[in-house]
């Protein structure tokens, strides 16, 4: 499957309205892994916000370590940005790229949803996953990647959804190609990284929250029946508690850390 370099540089053209990272692709075929390719290609001089693309991972990296099934025909790419940010903050990132990546799509009228902490879903299947990675110097971040994996026309599990597929039997098909879809999820972390930087998390959370399925989730932490209401800046789930003694009702709330718990893809489950 040939990637069309002049396609996508021609999409990302006309879809920018100006120019906040000055993308440079880096395309290949296939890849043990689009983030470690691109932590190599830094070490080797490469420039700070160099984009790594591919169309099959053969080693991809999840959250925690896990590994990425990559396929042939998905989007498997990689950013590099140097934010200016606190290493604490390092998950607004994830954030920024989810909304920006969710908005975009939906602009081309495919109806995407943010799962908590890192999923880009579609009709509650997973369509795609986002993994950021940091370096950090005296507790600031000096180069951040920012790895992103779409379903595109790879095969996908039960719980998952390949856009391609998905658009056969929708109206009208805005994405037409890989490298079109390649453009928009370039452009969303694009537009996310830019509300992070100059509106601030304040809006930017405003905005994730509003795309995020898991509002009402009901969980289950410790024997104890709980209600999503929320993310925190720094990623964690914002989860309310009501408990019942015999002189009034208190509602406790916690705030549970992305790895900690994983939410499943139905509506009331959650699987430790």
């Amino acid at each position: 499957m040939g990637f069309n370099r002049q396609l996508l540089e021609n999409s990302l053209k006309s879809g920018r309205g100006d120019t906040y990272l000055p993308f440079s692709l880096h395309i290949f075929e296939s890849v043990p892994s689009t983030n470690q390719t691109l932590w190599d290609l830094l070490k080797q001089g490469a420039e700070k916000n160099s984009v790594v693309i591919a169309t099959q991972q053969t080693s991809g990296r999840g959250q925690w370590g896990r590994q990425w099934n990559s396929p042939t025909g998905g989007l498997y790419l990689s950013v590099g940005i140097v934010p200016k940010l606190e290493a604490t903050d390092s998950y607004q990132l994830t954030l920024a790229s989810a909304w920006g990546i969710a908005a975009r799509l939906r602009q081309c009228g495919v109806s995407v949803g943010i799962k908590w902490p890192n999923d880009l879903v579609l009709h509650s299947r997973k369509l795609g996953g986002i993994l950021t990675e940091t370096k950090v110097h005296n507790g600031q971040i000096i180069q951040a990647v920012i790895g992103v994996g779409i379903n595109w026309a790879n095969p996908v599990p039960d719980t998952g959804i390949n856009l391609e597929s998905w658009q056969i039997s929708q109206p009208t098909q805005a994405i037409s190609c890989l490298e079109m879809l390649t453009s928009t999820v370039l452009l969303g972390i694009e537009s996310g990284i830019r509300c992070l930087c100059q509106e601030g998390v304040s809006v930017l959370l405003s905005r994730y929250l509003d795309l995020l399925t898991n509002i009402g989730d009901q969980v289950c932490i410790n024997n104890l029946l709980g209600t999503v209401i929320g993310v925190t800046s720094q990623g964690n789930l914002h989860v309310s508690f009501e408990t019942y003694d015999t002189n009034d009702i208190k509602t406790p709330e916690i705030y549970v850390e992305p790895g900690t718990i994983s939410l499943g893809y139905s509506k009331s489950s959650v699987l430790f």
